[in-house]
């Protein structure tokens, strides 16, 4: 009882605690609530000077567009839904039916999953649904909202076409480095020779180089590629400069000291005894490093894999210097809509596809929100 009492905290600290706590979720939240409730209303109501016309949409009203009371519940089932689905449904499912060692694979597919079955339900089918018993029942809108800004940025403007040079982006950044900071982190963790502390303190100064420094050093490469690679590949050879691939070589350059002196540090607190154990079952140093030690690792490997997601999915230097307009990625081409001349709806649209890459984003931490957790305070070692 006097160790709780010792370790109990003050109600004035607690307090204050909570104060400062609230503060901030609000401070951080608003912007994303804000320019969401921006984007779905008529230029009009989006920059109206009222706060209140901003939030009900009294012009998205007058035009006869917007939300029902049994549309609002719909969407709050919905979204509640998803989010129980995606904290304790999915993980259930992933660990039950994921092949044995490939559950960062069930964790992929289940995300796609739930992503896709909330497009499926939010966009055709509960909208289906409601609008029929809307007008069985003679309800009218009364918060008014509109999603021709999505349907504008996504289809007209083919921003579609961005998110899918983002995700080609993002996903080989995040599996090259995963894959060789896992390998290269592995390898330092259970060395014990000088040459490794020196590797560390070298990926660590790397790291520490402006972005502008690499991608200046590497833009004449990648803008005479072709010929740097005709000798080898003839009339077939690539220019760089302007794809994909330039910036996934640039950001894995990048990401890359930071994936190894993390996943490093993971594998350190991993007792060498489990190498020792397997090596004497007859493993051999990879198989020791496949089968067991890489299962108690997942925890880390995801932490560090969120990290390097970030790392590409929300890049704007590099993307923006390395890649022309038909390739470009999302941030910098939502940056490109600002820096323009443009009307009130354009600028709407740009707002809605600000919201639209955060979406993303909330449900990647919601499915992966455990793994998160447990490598960020257990440091990857299990219970």
């Amino acid at each position: 009882m006097t160790t709780w009492l010792a370790r109990r905290q003050p109600f004035s600290l607690r307090t204050m605690s909570a104060l400062f706590l609230t503060l901030w979720c609000l401070i951080a939240a608003f912007p994303i609530f804000w320019i969401t409730v921006m984007s779905v209303k008529m230029p009009l109501d989006a920059f109206a000077a009222s706060p209140w016309d901003v939030i009900w949409g009294p012009s998205t009203l007058a035009e006869g567009k917007g939300l029902s009371v049994l549309d609002i519940l719909a969407t709050l089932g919905l979204l509640c839904a998803t989010g129980w689905l995606a904290t304790r449904r999915l993980p259930r499912w992933v660990a039950a039916f994921s092949p044995l060692g490939f559950s960062a694979l069930g964790w992929l597919i289940a995300a796609a999953g739930l992503a896709l079955g909330f497009g499926v339900v939010g966009v055709v089918i509960l909208p289906a649904i409601v609008g029929g018993l809307d007008s069985a029942l003679g309800l009218h809108p009364i918060l008014g909202l509109t999603t021709e800004h999505y349907r504008a940025i996504w289809v007209e403007h083919a921003f579609w076409h961005n998110f899918l040079n983002s995700v080609k982006v993002t996903l080989g950044v995040t599996a090259i480095s995963l894959t060789v900071g896992t390998l290269a982190g592995y390898a330092l963790a259970r060395s014990g020779s000088k040459l490794a502390f020196w590797i560390l303190i070298a990926a660590l100064i790397f790291r520490a180089l402006p972005h502008s420094v690499l991608v200046t050093g590497y833009l004449p490469i990648f803008i005479n590629s072709a010929a740097i690679l005709r000798p080898i590949l003839g009339d077939a050879a690539p220019t760089l400069y302007g794809q994909p691939l330039a910036v996934i070589m640039v950001l894995v350059a990048i990401n890359q000291p930071f994936t190894i002196w993390m996943l490093r540090s993971f594998f350190h607190n991993i007792p060498a005894d489990l190498d020792e154990a397997a090596r004497v079952d007859g493993c051999t140093h990879f198989q020791a490093f496949r089968w067991v030690i890489m299962p108690v690792m997942w925890p880390g490997v995801i932490t560090t894999g969120l990290f390097s997601f970030l790392l590409g999915y929300n890049d704007f230097l590099v993307t923006s210097l390395l890649l022309d307009a038909s390739n470009q990625t999302m941030v910098p081409a939502i940056a490109g809509f600002f820096n323009r001349e443009t009307t009130m709806t354009d600028q709407v649209e740009a707002i809605a596809a600000a919201v639209s890459i955060t979406a993303p984003l909330f449900l990647l931490v919601m499915v992966f929100q455990r793994q998160i957790v447990s490598g960020l305070t257990a440091g990857a070692v299990k219970g």
